[in-house]
């Protein structure tokens, strides 16, 4: 074995010491021979001839060229010792003889050992059976084996379909897949009819695959769009009445309308909404938007409230609710039994891989032993966290029933026909099933007169649902308390539309006090407020399995299955949604109603909605449902709201090549991926503080600009001087007088809007007072001409824009933003961010001169970059060559080098670097808000935006517009030179 490995070095190394080497260890004897008897016997196998032979031999033979044999005999011959030190010379080489071996036995290569054979003896069976691999090579091959890399996946990957899809396997891998993002009840109907998106820590259904937008829109107006809503957070406050009031007070204000003291809401027989704030600071600090519903007085103190509130909001709300009841310590933490833990589910797949072929858990009741099952909703809470908390001052507990109650939204006007449809009330019953517990509490109740005649007088209010026209007739927020039977019994037999009986339509009495008074007080209790008795009601249904096996055994197949007092009862409850009430235009659009279920009856009630005939919804329909309700769209119509900041687009923008993209630079566009509130606003109020000084220096305020012969805040001069800036002079002047205007304001600078700071929410608010937008309403509309609207303006109560109303509303509120939205007047499609600017006199002169005016152009803008950005490029070729000098010094890089390299970080071709200039004049028309939401209309059929605009902006433009012009706006899109006429309004 040496003696090959030997002649193998020989064969690689052309050198005369390996030579040498060979010699000695060949040479039995252990003799060494001199170098003079080495040379002699060397010289002597040389065969003689001329030199030109070599030259002619050189090129027929192979390997024996400059690299050969005779070409390094002369420069090895000059370079041999004349003697060695055998012991020493033998050490090194052995040495060297391991290494060699070692490197030999090492692979280079990733591949596997039957994947080094030729490909003419390699089998498809060696790569799982050691014996069809030569015999030199299995034992290598079994080491590979023993491997972890090379082990087998694990056996749930490698099962066959079949075995895949059993009950079992299917529980458990789903089970996996919702640690990190909760499912919904209904996730695997979305998942294979939806794009699935991560929100807020669910996994949700953004949009339909097939084509259906106008077909949902149609749903919602003419038929019913369902949606799922499950994934909107419950916190239920538990306590003393007073006590709660004199709390909840503190975060909402009366001045933004309905606070959680409104009589009708807190009776429970309406649910309300309204806008919370940290405690004692509106208007400023907003924590987002909610709807909670009182529990109907039951004889005791104690009152229970559920909030409800958007995933994006939870944890804001939550941690200001614990604060203003010093809720500190959790109550007792109780697990609930069907929640399966982390170590739970590995024994569970641990169990189940260890099956082998048959697949059946190993425990006393053998075959008919059922895998620990998670009902979809109890594992999306952590076991170990806490989810309820007392006060031990005020004796207030909240708790957190995310997931426990679902929530379920119909739209449109057939959701009485739906509901009627699908939702039987339940049976009276009087005899109890001694094996089983299922129905016992109706039982119980059932045995109560009282109980009984209410349930009776809901399910008679229930069936003259049926009699309405639309759910907008009925008063805002109705609650209606119900228990119904399984809807599974009375599925149709196929699909089909639930049509509204003309039989049913009839002005009685019933239906028109029903208009009138409403659901009664009484009406609007239900069970679904008892925990004890929703865990029953979630534990004791009956399976899909068992409803198949029934309908299978009857004598007539597809008649309806009567379980009789084996069939569930659920308590439910209804409340209606109003639709869009603000504005005049498509009163009651949108309206339906909300279903609330208790846990694991999620797609018992969804399927039978689906046999009906609605339409399913997404994430993109529940935002065109505000967007044509005209209301904000939570949480991203939130500006002041710390869940309301949207992501910044700079990723998808820097995707697309620089050829393929708008140079938002030279369109004049500052902040093409999100709205600068802050900075808007200042620059506004800096606008008006510097109009104030120039008509009257010694006045802190504007109180004579009407007595001085000037226009309120007149601000004309400075946007002509620093409108359309088409050459580096007037670009500069303009980076100063925006930074003089930035610095008048006492602020050492702008923020960056991305951070989620106080001082960021504090730059500004959202004006919310009803009262001061219902002003604003009024004064929005003409009052002179054919859109002049007398109603609207008799609304002003003989106020009209004078300073002495004006200055009041600038000094309370000098950072505020509007809500408003915008109709364009001719063709055109708004986007996200598009700018809201004033019109110039010259726009509106030539509007009224010409009627299909669409709106002017802005010039064009020099980009002050490029040369910056080709500077850039330069820069970082240079910098490529100096690193590959530098490398090979190892020398790291000075620090003026890194803080140049940070500074042009943010410097990309078509973007505006550096803090932003004043965003008000930057253009040729002066500024006023930006739109949040835009998009062709299905309802108006136009263009429609809604946006916000600032109210010191929106003051000044009402105050200098005609009066037959009030309320023109221009709008353009941020990758657009073209200006729009829109007509902007306030709707409360």
């Amino acid at each position: 074995m040496c003696n090959e490995i030997l002649i193998k070095l020989c064969l690689q190394s052309s050198t005369q010491l390996t030579v040498f080497l060979l010699c000695l260890f060949l040479n039995p004897s252990g003799d060494v021979r001199s170098e003079q008897q080495y040379q002699q016997q060397k010289f002597l196998h040389q065969s003689p001839g001329p030199p030109y032979r070599k030259d002619q031999n050189r090129g027929d033979s192979r390997g024996r060229g400059r690299g050969g044999w005779q070409g390094e005999h002369q420069s090895s011959s000059e370079e041999m010792p004349r003697y060695i030190t055998v012991s020493t010379f033998a050490q090194a080489r052995a040495a060297e003889i391991k290494a060699m071996l070692k490197a030999v036995a090492q692979k280079s290569s990733n591949s596997l050992v039957f994947q080094t054979l030729p490909r003419h003896m390699r089998r498809r069976a060696m790569s799982h059976n050691i014996k069809r691999l030569p015999r030199r090579l299995q034992e290598v091959a079994r080491k590979e084996a023993e491997k972890a890399v090379h082990q087998k996946k694990e056996q749930s990957k490698t099962k066959c379909h079949k075995a895949r899809r059993r009950h079992v396997n299917l529980v458990a891998e789903f089970n996996r897949r919702q640690r990190k993002n909760i499912w919904l009840e209904t996730h695997i109907w979305h998942a294979k009819r939806f794009h699935m998106v991560k929100k807020w820590g669910y996994c949700l259904g953004n949009s339909p695959t097939e084509k259906c937008y106008r077909a949902c829109y149609r749903a919602m107006t003419n038929h019913c769009l369902l949606q799922d809503l499950s994934y909107y957070c419950c916190l239920e406050l538990t306590g003393k009445e007073n006590e709660l009031l004199r709390q909840l007070a503190r975060i909402c204000s009366v001045d933004a309308g309905l606070t959680f003291g409104a009589v009708s809401c807190l009776s429970g027989r309406c649910e309300g909404s309204l806008n919370l704030y940290r405690a004692d600071r509106y208007p400023e600090d907003m924590l987002g938007p909610v709807t909670f519903i009182w529990k109907p007085r039951c004889g005791s103190e104690n009152r229970q409230l559920w909030i409800w509130m958007h995933p994006a909001l939870k944890q804001d709300i939550l941690n200001e609710l614990k604060a203003i009841f010093q809720c500190s310590e959790p109550e007792e933490i109780c697990i609930p039994e069907p929640i399966t833990t982390l170590s739970q589910e590995e024994k569970q797949m641990d169990v189940v891989q260890s099956l082998g072929k048959k697949r059946k858990k190993e425990d006393k009741e053998g075959d008919k032993a059922v895998p620990v099952k998670k009902i979809i909703g109890d594992g999306t809470r952590d076991p170990f966290q806490s989810y309820s908390w007392v006060s031990q001052t005020t004796g207030i507990v909240i708790s957190d029933q995310t997931m426990e109650i679902l929530r379920y939204r119909l739209i449109g006007p057939l959701s009485h026909s739906v509901l009627t449809e699908t939702l039987k009330a339940a049976s009276i019953q009087t005899m109890v099933d001694s094996e089983s517990k299922l129905n016992n509490w109706w039982v119980e109740n059932c045995k109560n007169s009282e109980k009984v005649s209410l349930h009776h007088r809901q399910t008679a209010i229930f069936e003259l649902l049926e009699g309405i026209s639309s759910p907008s007739e009925m008063p805002p927020g109705t609650i209606l308390g119900l228990t119904v039977g399984d809807p599974r019994v009375n599925l149709p037999k196929k699909k089909t539309k639930a049509i509204p009986d003309p039989e049913k339509y009839q002005d009685n009495d019933k239906v028109r006090q029903l208009y009138l008074e409403g659901v009664p007080v009484e009406c609007a209790h239900s069970f679904i407020w008892d925990q004890d008795i929703c865990k029953n009601v979630t534990e004791n249904k009956i399976s899909e399995q068992e409803l198949n096996k029934m309908r299978a055994q009857l004598l007539v197949p597809g008649s309806q299955l009567d379980l009789g007092p084996c069939e569930s009862k659920i308590p439910i409850l209804l409340v209606q949604q109003p639709g869009k009430m603000a504005g005049e235009d498509r009163p009651g659009w949108g309206s339906g109603w909300d279903i609330y279920l208790p846990k694991g009856w999620g797609m018992a009630f969804w399927i039978p909605f689906i046999y009906r005939g609605v339409r399913v919804g997404g994430l993109q329909e529940a935002s065109k449902h505000s967007e044509y309700q005209r209301i904000p769209h939570t949480p991203d119509d939130f500006p002041d709201c710390p869940a309301g900041i949207k992501k910044n687009l700079l990723d998808k923008f820097k995707r697309r090549p620089p050829a393929k993209r708008a140079n938002y630079v030279k369109l004049g566009t500052l902040s093409p991926f999100i709205c600068p509130w802050g900075q808007l606003v200042k620059s506004w109020e800096g606008r008006m503080k510097a109009s104030e000084e120039s008509v009257h220096p010694s006045s802190p305020h504007a109180e004579h600009c009407a007595t001085e012969g000037h226009d309120f805040c007149d601000t004309k001069p400075e946007v002509v001087k620093e409108a359309s800036p088409e050459t580096d002079e007037v670009e500069e002047t303009m980076e100063i007088s925006s930074e003089d205007a930035i610095k008048t304001e006492g602020d050492t600078g702008t923020q960056d809007f991305g951070e989620r700071g106080e001082t960021m929410r504090s730059d500004f608010i959202v004006l919310r007072s009803e009262k001061l937008l219902m002003q604003l309403s009024a004064w929005c509309y003409p009052t002179s001409g054919k859109d002049r609207r007398p109603r609207l303006v008799s609304r002003l109560g003989g106020k009209e824009m004078t300073d002495d109303v004006l200055l009041p509303i600038l000094m309370s509120y000098p950072r505020a933003l509007v809500w408003v939205n915008l109709s364009l007047l001719r063709k055109g499609n708004p986007e996200l961010h598009a700018m809201i600017c004033i019109p110039t006199e010259d726009d509106l002169l030539h509007l009224s001169k010409d009627r299909l005016f669409c709106g002017p152009q802005e010039p064009k803008h020099r980009d002050i970059f490029k040369h910056k950005v080709q500077k850039l490029k330069e820069n970082k070729r240079k910098k490529k060559e100096e690193d590959n000098v530098k490398a090979q010094e190892s020398n790291p890089p000075s620090v003026p080098e890194k803080e140049t390299t940070e500074e042009c970080k943010d410097l990309i071709l078509g973007l505006w670097s550096g803090t932003l200039p004043d965003v008000t004049s930057h253009c040729s028309r002066t500024l006023l808000g930006y739109v949040t939401r835009g998009d062709f209309s299905l309802a108006t059929g136009c263009g429609e935006a809604l946006g916000f605009v600032s109210l010191t902006g929106l003051l000044y433009m009402l105050y200098s517009q005609p009066a037959d012009k009030k309320g023109l706006v221009l709008l353009r899109t941020p990758a657009s030179l073209q200006y729009r006429f829109a007509r902007l309004s306030i709707e409360v």
